[in-house]
């Protein structure tokens, strides 16, 4: 936890941590209310001291923003970036350089105003001098990495060399992680880019475009972009993706393969999309498992792969679903997951105004307030148990259907995440932890219900409805959690997440 304008200092974290295990202590004794009062289990894991995979890469968890929210968000005043928003995106990277995609769908409904060169027609949105000085403002604040949306749709390399290098000379190549030439090129032959002036949809491209066509199209405008890294294929279409290692192959600029990921669509009114279905092991672990072969892919070719953009749900998102508690419960556990795969990091897509919405600027008086959705909480909990460098930790049994359990060391220290996804049954786990020994201090993450769409807590703590300062606010009662039985026996209500953090001697 955070307070004041402090980045997390160890004596913070460990007088914050310290804070919440009377908190934990009541928690344990009492039961939960409704129908998981009635049906509470309990089961035995046992966390082994060898460690599962890469260590977890810096900037792991970020956020994507579409070009045309960045002033949204940060403000037109590059000398008064919105404070609120550099609180909360380095509360998801601490003490690190945060990574963020400046892209999305706008990507190919921008430009940069190029003289004697007429808008393109499915253009709807110019960058200007003010847009880049707010983001070299806020990457320098934050020491960000920024992946940066680069129009292909337009099929002008005039157009897309103008905004790269526009982005490379205002923002400086210190700030770029890379240049992301496109954005889900699998739906330009398909979705229209434009009306023509009869009312008609015009596509960006011909029917039948595929990923051969756009590795074609990628190496015929390579050449004219600035020298530094690019990005690509940008793409959530597994018949492209399947082609990723050709496309990196034939690509050397290319040094981050970026991959977009959504367990659930909703592009059609007739789609019904439901909790149980967000919460399904389906839509966490399956959607990591679909990850597997493009990470080997791109690690065959020597580069990492992110999934630059990544939420619940497609096309928006779904109201009652979407912006519920459980999307903190899906989003804790599939970064997880991701980064059980070997994925180089995430990005969680938010637009403002919007379902899917996971931070909401607002702005008036002369002063910033972010409303923060119930997804946002499920992310700080995994950077708290996943910082850089942490190493996910085996464990040896097998835990009930509906609940996963996570541990990482870094350090002296363990973190044990237990998630119950389940809507109605408690669950108590004796948790067995190699080397182990002392105290634990326990921070749950908990809402009035899955359903709930505000009311959220972490560690006892909230940003309430809007935060003005993008700090937790709220105190809870000190103790500890102590063995028993060589286990740490701890109650995980239905729908909450619990997390143990042992610090060893």
């Amino acid at each position: 936890m955070r307070s004041g304008t402090s980045r997390w200092p160890l004596a913070r974290i460990a007088l914050a941590l310290l804070a919440l295990a009377t908190l934990a202590v009541t928690l344990l004794g009492c039961g939960s209310s409704g129908a998981g009062a009635a049906a509470r289990t309990q089961a035995a894991t046992s966390v082994t001291g060898d460690t599962v995979g890469n260590p977890i890469p810096a900037g792991f968890v970020g956020l994507s923003i579409e070009l045309k929210a960045l002033e949204q968000y940060a403000g037109t005043d590059p000398s008064a970036v919105d404070p609120v928003l550099v609180h909360l995106i380095q509360d998801i990277a601490p003490q690190q350089r945060p990574v963020l995609r400046l892209g999305g769908d706008s990507t190919d409904w921008t430009w940069w105003p190029v003289a004697h060169v007429r808008q393109p027609p499915g253009v709807k949105y110019a960058l200007t001098p003010t847009w880049m000085h707010v983001a070299r403002s806020l990457a320098t604040q934050l020491r960000a990495r920024l992946i940066l949306g680069v129009d292909l749709e337009a099929n002008s390399e005039v157009v897309a060399s103008a905004e790269a290098q526009a982005m490379v000379n205002d923002i400086g190549r210190s700030s770029i992680d890379a240049l992301e030439l496109g954005n889900e090129p699998e739906l330009y032959g398909a979705f229209g880019w434009y009306r023509s002036t009869a009312g008609q949809l015009v596509t960006g491209r011909p029917r039948g475009y595929d990923e051969t066509d756009f590795t074609s199209n990628f190496s015929s405008f390579a050449p004219h972009l600035p020298s530094v890294a690019l990005a690509g294929p940008s793409s959530g279409a597994p018949t492209f993706l399947s082609q990723l290692g050709a496309f990196l192959t034939a690509e050397p600029r290319v040094r981050l393969a970026t991959v977009h990921a959504y367990p659930l669509k909703h592009c059609r009114k007739a789609t019904v999309v439901t909790i149980p279905q967000l919460l399904s092991d389906t839509s966490s672990h399956g959607l990591a498992e679909q990850m597997v072969p493009y990470v080997a892919a791109a690690t065959r070719r020597h580069a990492p792969l992110r999934i630059d953009e990544m939420n619940a749900i497609s096309c928006g998102g779904t109201r009652g679903v979407s912006d519920t508690f459980a999307s903190a419960l899906w989003v804790l556990d599939t970064l997880f997951e991701m980064a059980r795969t070997g994925v180089a990091g995430v990005n969680i897509h938010t637009v403002p105004g919007t379902i899917n919405e996971v931070l909401g600027p607002e702005y008036g008086n002369g002063a910033w307030r972010m409303r923060v959705h119930p997804e946002y909480y499920g992310m700080i909990m995994f950077a708290q148990a996943a910082p850089a460098g942490a190493r996910l930790l085996r464990i040896a049994s097998a835990v009930p259907a509906g609940v996963k359990v996570w541990a990482t060391r870094a350090g002296s220290t363990i973190h044990v995440v237990v998630i119950n996804k389940r809507l109605a049954q408690s669950q108590t786990m004796a948790l067995r932890i190699a080397a182990a020994r002392g105290p634990a201090i326990v921070e749950q993450l908990r809402a009035p219900s899955v359903h709930a769409t505000s009311g959220v807590t972490l560690g006892g703590q909230t940003f309430g409805a809007a935060t003005s300062t993008g700090v937790l606010a709220g105190s809870v009662p000190a103790g500890t959690l102590a063995q028993s039985g060589g286990a740490y026996t701890v109650r995980v209500p239905a729908a909450s997440a619990t997390m143990l953090t042992i610090t060893r001697p």
